[in-house]
């Protein structure tokens, strides 16, 4: 196992291969160029292409990602890509983020430095983290896997060897959509390892056991015909990604249009920005995160993970328990989210937590607001914690 700095840098011929793309389009023919009823608006895509094309500087973009502290951990089973931010206060615990589909590690570019250095923000030093931020398999500049099986179950064991491999022996995990699979993972089959996680997404993958001697509450009914309704409105995209996965990378590794309407029409839709996207995410930010899933070229990867995860769904047996603690926060334009009672048949948890404003993509909306949840979730945590000299 070895671990070295990485430095982005896209070549000038993809770049120009994108230009290309870009200039060649063949647009649909739609009823309502303005609307988002039947998805991604056609007078929005045609802005974000021009834009795009024209003003969008992938190399000013490229530095300022490349100021962030980037590394790769290559073994045997995976290469990893991944962010790493030492924390600055007396006692900084480790904690691993995870991101989601369509994000990337870019996610959680704010984010971090609130939690690695809250003094700098007004925060107290001694709630500082060593954050460690990987790119899923297939995502950004961590390459596909070369083999079936890698799900969010075998994501956390890789997450697990790549804190060890940085000496965090004890740490906490955190993170949202497929990045909550993730986090839920490694408390599961780490519990010694892990101190606790923190969640601001619970997946729908999620089942406890249930029995007639503890039948659904009103509460629990009512998140299930919520998520229900929300499947059939708004769930064909995980359908597809969850069962042909392949057939759609078709079309989206070979246009780069289809591929940013494919993720647009997301960050609009579950994000608490009032149907106008650029509320929460300006163009040049969006158009970054397409861009790393275009240069990464393994979109087919990225979308067949939804496939691996339906193959290891988190269904607990009776009376199992997860002993890590968990803290949740709430973002009211969140996707159907289940109560307390849903989690508590399973997990310890210990903070429930709802926000005043955000979605889907927390850390992308509501940094400020997120990071001091995680760092109230993780305070009484750390006195159990004995410094090892390696932060955990």
């Amino acid at each position: 196992m070895t671990l070295h700095p990485f430095m982005i840098h896209v070549p000038e011929s993809a770049l120009q291969d994108l230009r290309r793309r870009l200039q060649s389009i063949r647009w649909p023919a739609v009823i309502d160029a303005a609307g988002w009823q039947d998805g991604t608006s056609l007078a929005f895509l045609r802005r974000l292409t021009e834009h795009w094309c024209h003003r969008f500087d992938w190399r000013a973009q490229e530095a300022r990602l490349n100021r962030l502290p980037q590394f790769r951990m290559t073994s045997a089973e995976a290469t990893i890509h991944f962010l790493h931010q030492p924390g600055h206060g007396p006692d900084p615990l480790p904690l691993v983020l995870t991101h989601g589909w369509p994000g990337s590690f870019i996610e959680m570019e704010r984010l971090i430095p609130l939690l690695a250095d809250p003094g700098a923000s007004g925060g107290d030093p001694a709630d500082a983290f060593h954050v460690v931020v990987p790119s899923l398999p297939g995502y950004g500049f961590s390459p596909a896997p070369s083999h079936p099986g890698v799900g969010a179950r075998e994501i956390a064991r890789l997450w697990h060897n790549l804190m060890r491999a940085l000496g965090y022996e004890r740490f906490g995990a955190q993170g949202g959509d497929l990045g909550a699979g993730v986090s839920m993972w490694l408390a599961r089959q780490f519990p010694g390892a892990v101190r606790g996680i923190h969640l601001n997404y619970i997946p729908a993958s999620f089942r406890p056991a249930l029995d007639d001697a503890t039948p659904l509450s009103d509460a629990e009914q009512d998140f299930q015909s919520r998520a229900a309704a929300w499947a059939l409105e708004e769930g064909a995209y995980a359908a597809l990604h969850a069962t042909k996965p392949q057939t759609l990378a078709f079309a989206l590794a070979d246009s780069p249009v289809g591929l940013a309407a494919w993720i647009a029409e997301k960050f609009r839709s579950w994000s608490d920005c009032g149907g106008e996207i650029e509320r929460i995410l300006p163009l040049d930010a969006l158009l970054t995160d397409i861009s790393l899933y275009w240069f990464g070229g393994d979109i087919a990867a990225a979308l067949r993970l939804y496939k691996e995860n339906r193959q290891q769904k988190l269904i607990f047996a009776p009376d199992e328990r997860v002993k890590p603690p968990l803290g949740v926060a709430l973002f009211p334009h969140e996707l159907p989210m289940p109560p307390r009672s849903w989690l508590a048949r399973v997990f310890d948890v210990r903070r429930w937590t709802h926000m005043p404003a955000g979605g889907h993509f927390a850390a992308l909306e509501q940094p400020e607001r997120l990071a001091e949840d995680i760092r109230a979730f993780f305070r009484p945590l750390r006195a159990a914690i004995r410094p090892n000299g390696a932060g955990g």
